[in-house]
């Protein structure tokens, strides 16, 4: 048989973060970094694994075996994406699979979906299962649950469906809002973040303190205005509720002081609005800008002692690669 490639973006939230954890909605968009998945045939009934991106040079395990016994944290999401398609279509043949990718997993651009998501896609076509791109989201989303056993799915939405998205959890909305570049510039605050540490100790507070559902409210209602906004390509409205947004992220405790210091440096430089992006802690923030201004706030960040990110929004989702 042949071999297949398949890739998937990365993302960036725009708005509605760790609300969407408990089915508020948010908006996301997936970014031209990509992650590329290669498969291919094997006579061994095993599957052979070569992702050195992240140092793993060589990995195999019995098809009898996925998702037993200890996994290499880099081969998680990959290793239960295969268990679940090779179970619900009855595959039993041994497959050659290689990653890569554009970009460093530490810029919280959601590397772990989107690697999920490129192997079902590669899987789809390498067996001929026909799988829709709902199929696709069902099975990589279910396969970040076997991981993490929660998980919103909203990274999962973005690398499957591209765009930027409105999206609700579990996937029971997901809605292109906006076809084009959004105009921002992404500073990364050279600190990875702890997604799954900070998801928890929010979980912690709102267990705590009653006023962190007001919290949640107030971020829906900035989502759904946000939406609007949107679609009529209002992004001065945007910047708006994007700094808004950043106050009441702040108020959950999620901010940091780089990021912080680089919002500050984006604001100063003039850009419409700015905010963290991701569960907080570190990792990057965004900025809603003029075309103009672009460069003056991407050398704002750099002189606040960030990374200016190039990357473009707006990106397609998964795809097949000839």
């Amino acid at each position: 048989m042949r071999q297949v490639i398949a890739s998937a973006p990365g993302k960036l939230m725009i708005m509605g973060e760790h609300a969407v954890v408990y089915g508020a909605p948010c908006i996301v968009t997936a970014v031209d970094q990509r992650v590329r998945v290669a498969v291919g045939p094997n006579g061994e009934g095993e599957i052979h694994v070569k992702s050195p991106n992240v140092g793993l040079d060589e990995y195999h395990k019995k098809l009898s075996q996925l998702g037993v016994g200890e996994v290499p944290k880099s081969m998680t999401f990959v290793e239960h994406l295969i268990k679940r398609v090779y179970k619900r279509y009855s595959i039993c043949s041994g497959i050659t699979l290689t990653t890569e990718s554009d970009f460093s997993s530490l810029f919280g651009f959601g590397s772990s979906a989107a690697v999920a998501v490129a192997t079902a896609a590669a899987l789809s076509e390498y067996f001929g299962l026909k799988m829709s791109k709902r199929d696709i989201f069902d099975e990589a989303y279910g396969a970040v649950l076997d991981v993490q056993g929660v998980g919103s799915g909203f990274d999962v939405a973005a690398s499957v469906y591209g765009r930027t998205i409105y999206y609700v959890t579990p996937g029971k909305v997901i809605e292109s809002i906006f076809t084009g570049e959004l105009p921002l510039v992404v500073g990364y605050t050279g600190i990875k973040a702890d997604t799954p540490t900070i998801v928890r100790q929010v979980a912690e507070l709102k267990r705590r303190e009653k006023w962190v559902d007001s919290v949640f409210g107030d971020i829906t209602t900035l989502v759904e205005r946000a939406k609007i906004a949107f679609q009529g390509n209002n992004f001065v409205q945007l910047g708006k509720l994007m700094d808004r947004n950043q106050e009441l992220l702040g108020t959950l405790n999620v901010s940091s002081d780089m990021l912080d210091q680089l919002i500050r440096s984006v604001r100063k430089a003039g850009t419409y609005g700015a905010k963290l992006s991701g569960a907080g802690g570190g990792d990057c923030m965004i900025a809603m800008v003029s075309p103009e201004l672009r460069d003056a706030a991407g050398e704002a960040i750099e002189e606040a002692g960030g990374a200016w990110l190039k990357v473009k929004t707006g990106a397609e989702g998964v795809r097949l690669e000839v």
